[in-house]
């Protein structure tokens, strides 16, 4: 057993927990837990870990893998906002304040994330042009 406390975690893992703590505080008996506790826990799961999940949320570590195994690609956090397109204005950015962060993922899930600070407009598109065309 971990002497860590849940605190220690993130905020959402620490939201899921009360929630699914709330949740079987109210039932009488061993009943399965709601489709969309599950969901959650899935999305947490691909965002920390399955480890670390099931540990927080005290759930079994197999259940929750079986879960993430079978939820839909690219199941997400409704909240993270996606961005298919960046247009990018010379005139407002000056290269003193141009910051910022680029993420990539591929088909597979694999992610790439680079935070870029003091870059010319005209070279970050350049470096966005040849991450979208990928390898050489």
């Amino acid at each position: 057993m971990s002497t860590r406390s849940p605190a220690n975690g993130p905020t959402s893992l620490a939201i899921a927990r009360h929630q699914i703590g709330q949740w079987r505080s109210r039932q009488q008996g061993r009943k399965r837990l709601p489709r969309e506790l599950w969901q959650k826990a899935v999305v947490l799961a691909q965002a920390y870990g399955v480890n670390k999940t099931a540990r927080t949320l005290g759930l079994k570590y197999d259940s929750l893998r079986k879960h993430l195994e079978v939820a839909p690609p690219g199941e997400s956090d409704p909240g993270k906002a996606r961005c298919d397109f960046i247009e990018l204005l010379p005139g407002e950015m000056t290269p003193p304040s141009i910051e910022c962060t680029i993420e990539v993922e591929d088909g597979r899930g694999a992610t790439m994330r680079m935070h870029v600070k003091g870059i010319a407009v005209a070279d970050l598109v350049v470096l966005a042009g040849g991450l979208r065309k990928g390898p050489a």
